[in-house]
């Protein structure tokens, strides 16, 4: 990934009903959601939520797939990966070890599965 592409991608997430959809289908996982289910979730219109969901998509952050007259979005998980990569390749100075040693010493920082801090 390189630069351009990561600030698609970040900027795409940089919408509160954007980013609630992208985690809702991270949770969900390759099975996805259809588009419908999404727009409720996230309390937005039909026409918000498709013009969110090809943002999305655009950034190469999630895949819909058209099942009869439906479409069911998945998070591409290719396209996660690589952004999350981008954003961490250089962690601590380029040696991940340092990385867990940080991580213990501010356990603030970590989330939880159970619940957010």
């Amino acid at each position: 990934m390189d630069e351009t592409q990561a600030v698609t991608s970040l900027a795409a997430l940089a919408h509160p009903q954007r980013l609630r959809i992208f985690r809702l289908l991270v949770v969900e996982g390759p099975n996805g959601r259809p588009a419908s289910d999404l727009a409720e979730a996230v309390e937005a219109s039909p026409t918000a939520a498709s013009f969110h969901l090809k943002e999305l998509e655009r950034a190469g952050l999630i895949r819909g797939t058209r099942v009869g007259r439906y479409i069911r979005y998945a998070v591409h998980v290719d396209g996660m990966r690589q952004l999350l990569t981008y954003l961490t390749e250089d962690c601590c100075q380029g040696q991940p070890e340092l990385c867990g040693q940080a991580i213990k010493k501010a356990p603030a920082l970590c989330k939880s599965k159970g619940g957010r801090k």
